[in-house]
Formats: structure tokens, sequence, C-alpha cells
């Protein structure tokens, strides 16, 4: 969803502040990074802070590290003895992010893996409560089923940006395949009767999914 300027920085300012670690780390994000809006910034940090407070999980898996903000925000709002597992698969990322993510006053709750999500996670022999995808959204699909498969009934699924910058309903990009990639997704969701799932407008779409328990 798309604000003014000065709507948007009204929200901003009644929104719990990030700490000063976060935003320079947003700073140097945007600064030393291609493509810095992918981190998830101030508004989606604190949601996912509160998020994690609400949903209370153990254990965390997030496909998608990047530069590590919303590691560091989900770990924020762990209890005590939670871990959060994050995967990137882009090792290029690697001599960026992981000295923001252990130099973070919540390093001992994030454990930082470079590698396939999709394909890793799975053998870890770990039921999450909480998933966190931010990946490539071409597998979106795919990534789904196989987190859905390690989540225990009444977890959640986050999906980060599920309206894509509004190119889900753009006919200019039907051929384009990440706008494919998470139309599909949106759809699949939408028809999958083992979950509850509400879609919000959060800066490029978040969805938030809930699995079902057998009861």
């Amino acid at each position: 969803m798309k604000h003014s300027e000065e709507l948007e920085q009204y929200i901003l300012r009644h929104t719990e502040p990030e700490s000063d670690y976060l935003h320079q780390l947003w700073r140097s994000t945007n600064i030393h990074l291609l493509a810095g809006r992918m981190a998830s910034g101030h508004q989606q940090g604190r949601l996912l802070k509160m998020l994690v407070q609400m949903i209370r999980p153990t254990t965390i898996l997030e496909m998608g590290t990047f530069s590590g903000y919303s590691a560091i925000c989900m770990a924020e709002g762990l209890e005590q003895g939670g871990k959060l597992y994050t995967y990137e698969i882009d090792e290029e990322l690697e001599d960026f992010t992981r000295p923001w993510i252990e130099g973070s006053p919540v390093a001992d709750k994030i454990e930082f893996i470079i590698g396939d999500a999709i394909q890793e996670a799975p053998r870890m022999g770990i039921l999450f409560d909480m998933v966190f995808m931010d990946g490539d959204k071409r597998n979106y699909k795919q990534a789904y089923e196989t987190f859905l498969g390690i989540t225990r009934p009444g977890g959640f699924i986050l999906a980060d940006n599920t309206l894509w910058d509004g190119h889900v309903v753009d006919n200019n990009y039907d051929r384009d395949h990440q706008t494919k990639g998470i139309a599909e997704f949106n759809d699949y969701v939408f028809a999958d009767q083992r979950v509850e799932q509400i879609l919000l407008p959060l800066r490029d779409g978040l969805t938030i999914i809930r699995k079902k328990t057998n009861d």
C-alpha cells in the first residue's frame, strides 16, 4: 500500500522506535547493498517483533536473511530459550550480514546459516512454531509446501512481498516470473483448506497464515 510521505512519517512517529543498532543496520544496508529496500525496516520490523511476542514461538525459521534486519527484530521478541534459524542462499552476503547478527544484542538467539532453506530446513528435524518467508518469489509455492510440513499445527507462516509492488494486479507483469510466482502462491494459499490466512497491505504485502489444528 502506497502512502504519501507525510502519512508515512506520521505512521512511523506513532510506532515504537527501532533501536539505534537497527537504525544503523538499516542505513548500512541501503548504503552498501543493492536493493536495500528489501530489508524489512522500521514499521514491519516492529510488527515482526510484536507478532513473535503474541505467538510466543520457541523455534522460528526464516528463509532469506538478507542483511539480518528482520532476523534481529524477530529475535527481539523471542522469550528466553527461543531460537531463530535464518537461511540465506546468497553466500556473497555473508561478509556483510554475519558481523551485524553476531554483534547484535540478540546474537545468542540467532543461528545464521548460508544455504537453501527449502532443501536444508527439513533435515534439521525441528517442528517450527513460526516461519518467515522472504526469499525467491519464484519458489514461494514450493517453499510454502515444504515449510507447512515442518510447521506445528496451530503454528504460523508469514510470507513477505505478497503484493509485489502492486504487480499482482497489473497485466503488464503477467509474463514476469517473480510476479507469476507470487500470484500463483497467493491463489494457492487462498484455496488451501489446511490453513487460515489474511493478506495485509503492509509495505509490499504481508500474508499471515495459520496452520489449522486437527481438532
